[in-house]
């Protein structure tokens, strides 16, 4: 008999072990499963925890905050549905992904659902996708219909089954997006919310209803290219008409809270709450009649600024953090770190677990930069306006700057004027404050290779009029770095 040699011997008799530690290692308890929820266009303010319940209810997004940790100042990448999403599920600047409008692009990045399909999650995606890639690529259980009723049926059918390894679940809502139909009187794809009550029934219409004083003209000229469009038909708004439309916006986010809290609910009847961490946020805000806009892609705050929580029983502290948060760079890294998966050290982002879980975090960035692509305007006069920007947030400041008009630049101080109504970029006695966020804006473009920012402080910026609908579009190529593919 031929004689087993002792290397193969040995093999023989570990392989049983490797095999029983491998299953172990699929199906290991500690790691957490992860629940994505993402809500389309809300502002961060818009839930009953933030905001009382005189106008709204929110039980579910309460439930959330009451165990976890709210990010107060968390702001999408860009205020607009794909560049936002793309950059979430990236972990990369809408610059980087080329991803800056909601038009289909091709980029060579990693996404979230392969990061845990490779570390041995079970990975599922249920709603609205929005996305560049192939989302039954990347997840390995998807849904085809985008309607919330159905997002809603299939994401607890999901939670409620028996799962051998951990999972990562996305569970993407579609509203409170359909407040785009309300304001166009159309029906409401995800169902009706009833008649408005007479508008002394209705909020108040808000206190920074009317166009920011001294604004760029940059937004002077976007406001009329946007009322011109059959898209945003607000420009004769009423205040009464803004209140009832703004009735009809907090109806939609507990529309929107239910499904939520019945997620959540099937999710602890599964049992697998206390093992579950959940990411709560919006891929962008609702100007809702801030300084006369609806919708998004501006970047004032109620379009720009985004509810975020992350809560799980017994390892989140619950409270608040005034951390200065991109959502677009940070939450994947958050969430591979929730699942103690690597975290590459190309993503720009950082984890916001450890702020989550209350450890110590002694530094933290000082600055964040957030870009906007205002491409959906219609013609006035002779020509559509559109105009590329960014946003650098500072602890107190605003500082935005455009790549079209006369006075592109706006500076807001947020602490003495937290609605934006009062452009003091021209003012001398904020002129050093002015320079010190240009500088901030240099030293992002450079770091990150990002070469509009450069574009647009050119030549102590200077006046760019508009010109055609092609403006900023030579800006808005993606440098050779962020096309490499990246290493898993």
């Amino acid at each position: 008999m031929k004689r087993t040699t002792l290397p193969l011997l040995t093999a023989l008799l570990l392989s049983p072990l490797a095999a029983l530690c491998a299953a172990e290692k699929k199906s290991d308890p500690a790691k957490p499963n992860v629940l994505f929820i993402i809500t389309d266009q809300q502002f961060a303010n818009a839930m009953s925890c933030r905001m009382g319940q005189q106008f709204i209810n929110t039980p579910a997004m309460d439930s959330l905050a009451t165990n976890g940790m709210v990010f107060t100042r968390a702001y999408a990448a860009n205020p607009l549905c794909m560049p936002s999403r793309n950059s979430m599920f990236t972990g990369r600047y809408p610059h980087e992904t080329g991803v800056t409008k909601n038009a289909e692009a091709k980029y060579a990045f990693v996404d979230l659902g392969t990061y845990f399909n490779k570390a041995g999650y079970e990975t599922a995606y249920f709603g609205k996708r929005h996305l560049a890639f192939d989302v039954s690529k990347s997840f390995k259980t998807t849904n085809a219909s985008q309607h919330d009723t159905v997002t809603l049926a299939d994401a607890s059918a999901f939670l409620a089954q028996k799962h051998t390894q951990p999972f990562l679940c996305v569970v993407s809502f579609m509203n409170p997006h359909n407040v785009c139909e309300l304001a166009r009187g159309q029906n409401l794809p995800d169902g009706p919310i009833g008649a408005a009550p007479a508008p002394d029934k209705c909020p108040p219409v808000p206190a920074n209803l009317a166009p920011q004083q001294d604004e760029p003209d940059t937004m002077t000229i976007m406001r009329k290219g946007y009322h011109a469009s059959k898209a945003f038909p607000v420009g004769n708004f009423t205040p009464d008409q803004w209140r009832q439309l703004r009735w009809g916006y907090y109806r939609l986010i507990e529309k929107v809270d239910a499904q939520i809290g019945a997620v959540l609910d099937t999710l602890r009847k599964s049992g697998q709450e206390d093992n579950t961490v959940i990411v709560f946020t919006s891929d962008h805000g609702e100007c809702a009649g801030a300084h006369g806009f609806n919708q998004k892609t501006v970047l004032y705050e109620e379009s720009a600024r985004v509810p975020l929580i992350i809560s799980c029983k017994g390892r989140t502290k619950p409270g608040e953090s005034d951390k200065l948060i991109n959502t677009g760079i940070d939450l994947l890294p958050t969430m591979l770190s929730c699942a103690d998966i690597p975290i590459p050290q190309t993503l720009p982002g950082r984890s916001l677990w450890p702020i989550a879980s209350g450890q110590a975090v002694p530094e933290w960035r000082t600055y964040i930069v957030v870009e906007d692509n205002m491409d959906q305007a219609a013609s006035i006069g002779p020509y559509r306006p559109a105009a590329e920007g960014r946003m650098v947030r500072t602890e107190r400041y605003k500082y935005c700057v455009y790549s079209h008009g006369d006075r592109r630049e706006s500076l807001v101080d947020l602490q003495a004027d937290p609605g934006e109504t009062k452009n003091v970029a021209g003012d001398p006695q904020y002129q050093k404050i002015l320079l010190d966020h240009r500088a901030l804006l240099t030293q992002f473009g450079s770091e990150r290779n990002d070469p509009l920012s450069g574009t647009l402080l050119a030549d102590d910026v200077k006046p760019i009029p508009f010109t055609s609908s092609e403006a900023g579009k030579k800006t808005n190529k993606k440098s050779d770095k962020s096309i490499k593919h990246e290493q898993m």
